[in-house]
């Protein structure tokens, strides 16, 4: 096959699956500085590519309205553009139709994929390897690349940079408190018991999340009672978050976004694994990163790959046996 002129990379699933999927976009462009790449993701997550100096096109599915008649608009549109190499990240039937009808050249896929069948190379996706996701995702890619392992990247713009510029005037820390499981989600008491510990040299204290977060980060700030301590619960965007977690000295977070926001800016995080484990190849990336989890030893944990709304078990042990003073040695490192 020719060197392509053009590819298609498709991860419709969540925000951190996007941004995990970015190293891939870094070692194309590498790889075949001269092709066109365009990403295919669902609608709001977007604006986490915006101004992405290696993307040519943005494609959004909108997976909430008319799923099905925006899907096959889609394919549609994918056709239209004569892809040479589609590479599908996603490991489900809708991406894999998207896969198989786009008339690329060369499909590839993981195997689990429904739609494998019709692709042109298919590779096995294992969770039980020992891989990170990068590099399970980057296995794609090998036959197009050199195979060495490129890290997620994010490009905030200068306007970005200037927008959280006012709260970068002291040494400060960064929180997201949430996750969209619960079960991944370190309890608001012992976040709000940790942050009572913090000493103030690492003040102020700036909590991030989307905006159906602002109520439990309002508890937070309510309960902590420190007025340095300040909600920035849905007044940022991605890549605005993903700036000023750049720039902080510490960075905490549950097994979530967040998390890949930090990894993909290469800023300092410590992690905190509840129902999941950092054995399934999520973990942070960053130079300086921590994982704190329970020392006990569980025969419920993990519960599964994504976490739950409540515990199966009924006790989430997996979160409430983690001292909140666990947290306070990434800050004494």
């Amino acid at each position: 096959m020719p060197s392509p002129k053009s590819f298609l990379l498709i991860q419709t699933a969540f925000i951190g699956d996007v941004i995990l999927a970015t190293s891939i976009i870094e070692k194309l462009h590498s790889a075949h500085p001269d092709a066109a790449i365009d990403f295919l993701l669902r609608k709001g997550n977007e604006t986490l590519l915006t101004q992405h100096p290696h993307l040519r096109n943005v494609l959004i599915w909108d997976k909430k309205k008319g799923k099905i008649k925006n899907l096959l608009t889609l394919i549609s549109k994918v056709r239209s553009l004569k892809y040479d190499v589609v590479i599908n990240v996603h490991r489900f039937a809708s991406s894999g139709l998207i896969t198989t009808f786009s008339g690329a050249r060369l499909k590839i896929g993981f195997e689990k994929n429904p739609w494998s069948f019709a692709f042109s190379l298919k590779v096995k996706h294992e969770l039980d390897s020992g891989l990170h996701e990068i590099d399970r995702n980057q296995k794609l890619i090998d036959s197009l690349t050199d195979g060495i392992r490129t890290l997620p990247r994010l490009y905030p713009s200068p306007n970005d940079f200037e927008a959280i510029r006012k709260f970068q005037s002291e040494k400060y820390l960064c929180l997201a408190p949430t996750s969209v499981w619960f079960t991944k989600q370190f309890p608001t008491n012992q976040w709000i018991d940790f942050i009572k510990t913090v000493p103030h040299q690492f003040d102020p204290i700036y909590l991030l999340g989307a905006p159906s977060d602002k109520l439990i980060c309002d508890r937070i700030v309510s309960e902590v009672g420190n007025a340095r301590i300040i909600n920035l619960a849905g007044k940022l965007s991605f890549l605005e978050s993903a700036a000023l977690m750049k720039g902080a000295m510490m960075n905490f977070v549950n097994d979530s976004a967040p998390m890949h926001l930090g990894s993909a800016m290469n800023a300092p995080v410590t992690a905190i694994y509840c129902s999941t484990v950092p054995s399934f190849g999520f973990g942070p990336l960053s130079d300086k990163s921590f994982i704190v989890q329970t020392k006990e030893k569980l025969s419920c944990r993990p519960c599964g790959l994504h976490g739950h709304k409540a515990c199966p078990e009924g006790h989430f042990k997996c979160a409430t046996t983690i001292a909140s003073s666990s947290l306070q040695n990434s800050l004494d490192t």
